[in-house]
């Protein structure tokens, strides 16, 4: 049985009292393959673009309630500051500047402007990336300093290569949690963030890793795409060893408080991508 199967076995026990030998209910239907630009409201909602709602073409109104206790209303300044860190990762983050020249090499440059917008997102995620716009959000009322601006654009730019490079959709699960695995694989997991998550101990050091990637394409599997748990569990576990494995453009898996960031964006031209 694999990582997640046994986590979510354990949660269905603990938290399901229908017995065991119960019907079991019907399975969410699985959302039909129109373009995004063609559904209509409730389906792009299940698809999850409820989640960042000037992808919609709506205007954020804060509320007054939360203005007053300054949690809301200065989305101008947020958007400002937002587009700071965005500027500064570009010149000086060597994970950001390792993914621009890949996608350059690539035949996917890119242009500030054109691909990365600073909006108003939900508060259960901090960045996104728009495969019909071909565009990285990075939500500017979350992701509020440099380091996490960094993390967001890595991350999303490991989305746009692979759409840039594989014949990637999107709607199809396995190749949203094959790119979820590399992205997390790449540019988050660590054994310090697999121990805050609870996917770590001193007993399952060798693990660690892999359990972190498992949990993190799990979690945003399920909050993009209207899929039953069972159905996303299945798909990172299905593909999962042939996406860990697969690390470029970075090379390596970035260990927290390293050297490696600096060592992978100097190795970059070795493996035929440009400096940017």
């Amino acid at each position: 049985m694999g990582f997640l199967t046994q986590v979510w076995a354990k949660a269905a026990a603990a938290t399901d009292p229908t017995p065991a030998d119960a019907a079991v209910p019907d399975e969410k239907p699985v959302p039909d393959t129109k373009p995004d630009a063609e559904q209509p409201k409730t389906e792009r909602k299940e698809w999850g673009y409820d989640l960042y709602p000037e992808r919609r073409g709506e205007t954020f109104k804060p509320k007054w309630s939360r203005i007053l206790f300054g949690m809301e209303g200065q989305e101008n300044l947020d958007r400002y500051k937002c587009e700071q860190n965005v500027y500064w990762c570009v010149k000086n983050g060597p994970l950001v500047k390792l993914m621009m020249g890949a996608l350059r090499s690539s035949g996917c440059p890119m242009d500030l402007r054109r691909h990365i917008s600073c909006e108003v997102c939900d508060p259960s995620v901090t960045g996104g990336y728009d495969p019909v716009l071909n565009q990285i959000v990075v939500c500017q009322n979350m992701a509020k300093n440099k380091s996490m601006v960094h993390g967001v654009l890595t991350h999303e730019m490991i989305h746009m290569f692979d759409y840039c490079n594989n014949d990637l959709d999107f709607r199809n699960v396995d190749h949203l949690a094959c790119t979820e695995i590399r992205a997390a694989n790449l540019a988050h997991c660590s054994f310090l963030s697999a121990m805050m998550q609870g996917d770590a101990s001193p007993f399952n050091v060798k693990e660690a890793h892999q359990n972190c990637v498992k949990s993190k394409a799990l979690a945003s599997v399920l909050a993009v795409r209207n899929v039953t748990h069972e159905q996303a569990v299945a798909a990172v576990e299905r593909v999962f060893p042939k996406c860990y494995a697969d690390l470029e453009p970075i090379g390596r898996r970035i260990r927290r408080n390293s050297m490696d960031q600096q060592k992978a964006f100097m190795e970059a031209p070795l493996y035929g991508y440009d400096v940017y």
